[in-house]
């Protein structure tokens, strides 16, 4: 049934880059089927999913959600057959039958069936950037030694892919290329006095100007720690250190990022500001297919305006700079104090202005020393959500 179609297995099907991609394999039912579909704990909603794309198999995070999401499929007619737990995760992200793999799990959850699918060889989507962020060198290593194809989907790195020269290797060795420039819209704070920002409460913090992303991560957009997120991924991905590694402020989040070369160069990808651009681009690579998004009008955005990032208000940024050049554990660090503090803050039990606090103290309560396996990962990451949790505690109101 399936044959000369790609099997598509969506980590994080219910989240914003998962809808995204089922609207693009929607578009293409004779290039894309369907073959897993994940969620956390949306069952609803991977309930609907599942009837409109008829996955072999779902999988949610608890055993009572599966156990309903199954009876519920059963009585509706549907085949899928529903598993549980991470097992269940990098099992069907690395099976026989898949092509493609969407990697749109955010945080730290993400890290393991991304792996999983890099050593069976893959062909990775990847959306989680905390895959990179806390293992980039075991990561990128599976990548290599198993021939996985990697693809960024962060419009920022994908915009990158397609400004780079073909056949780039990772470097900047006889390339041409002397920096990346990350674009970032500022978020919705960009102007906002610094004496405001304690009294930012979590849906002013998510009402991105741009983009519609959950809630997370449009935290992470306002204290651009989302881009210095991108920019410890970007080092993995192409090679560059992270003076190689600029970040622009562009409100209008129509150039999405630009290669500058030895000659002068400056090379951008330009579009409207919709995920189905990148994921269309990377599930057809190295083809082109419509992925139902309005064309670029430049008379309409008529101007683009282009700002340094300021430090002082947005010190996550500087903070991901630090953890990138002292390498090891301290991106997992990084990541995780700041996972724990935006949850903290979404649930109203810190300030915003104190999320950065709470990483940077993080931060510097833990060593620096190798990223060597995962368990040193995973060990750094348990540790600094301990910490981190200790000082949401003293700093929460």
């Amino acid at each position: 049934m399936n044959q000369g179609k790609k099997l598509v297995t969506v980590l994080g099907a219910t989240g914003s880059i998962g809808v995204s991609t089922l609207d693009v394999v929607a578009r293409h039912p004779d290039r894309f089927g369907v073959f897993a579909l994940t969620a956390h704990r949306q069952v609803d909603k991977l309930f609907e999913q599942c009837l409109t794309h008829r996955p072999a198999y779902a999988v949610l995070d608890k055993s009572a959600d599966a156990l309903d999401l199954q009876s519920r499929l059963d009585s509706a007619g549907c085949c899928t057959e529903v598993l549980a737990g991470a097992g269940a995760l990098a099992e069907v992200a690395s099976a026989p039958e898949v092509d493609l793999v969407m990697a749109a799990i955010v945080g730290a959850a993400g890290l393991e069936p991304s792996l999983a699918a890099a050593r069976a060889g893959k062909h990775i989507l990847l959306a989680n950037k905390e895959a990179l962020v806390m293992s980039g060198a075991l990561f990128m290593q599976e990548v290599a030694a198993t021939g996985a194809t990697l693809l960024p989907i962060d419009s920022e790195h994908n915009a990158i892919f397609q400004a780079l020269p073909a056949g780039f290797q990772r470097g900047l060795h006889d390339s041409g290329v002397t920096r990346i420039l990350l674009t970032a819209s500022g978020g919705p704070f960009r102007r906002k006095p610094l004496e405001e920002l304690a009294a930012v409460t979590p849906d002013m913090a998510c009402a991105h100007p741009n983009w519609v992303m959950g809630r997370k991560i449009s935290v992470d957009s306002a204290t651009m720690m989302n881009k210095g997120l991108e920019v410890i991924e970007a080092h993995w991905l192409f090679g560059l250190p992270s003076s190689g590694i600029e970040v622009v402020i562009h409100p209008q989040s129509v150039i999405h990022s630009m290669v500058s070369y030895l000659d002068g160069s400056v090379i951008a990808q330009l579009g409207n500001p919709d995920m189905r651009t990148p994921i269309a681009h990377a599930m057809a690579y190295p083809d082109r297919i419509d992925a139902g998004v309005r064309p670029l009008d430049l008379f309409e955005i008529a101007r683009l305006d282009f700002e340094r990032p300021d430090f002082a208000r947005f010190p996550c940024l500087a903070l991901a700079y630090r953890a990138l050049e002292e390498g090891g554990v301290a991106p997992a660090v990084l990541n995780a104090a700041n996972e724990v503090a935006v949850g903290c803050f979404l649930e109203g039990g810190l300030r915003f202005d104190r999320i950065s606090a709470v990483i940077a103290d993080t931060l510097d309560a833990i060593p620096p020393r190798a990223a060597d396996s995962l368990e040193l990962v995973f060990d750094a990451d348990r540790q600094a959500r301990e910490i981190a949790g200790s000082l949401v505690r003293e700093l929460g109101e």
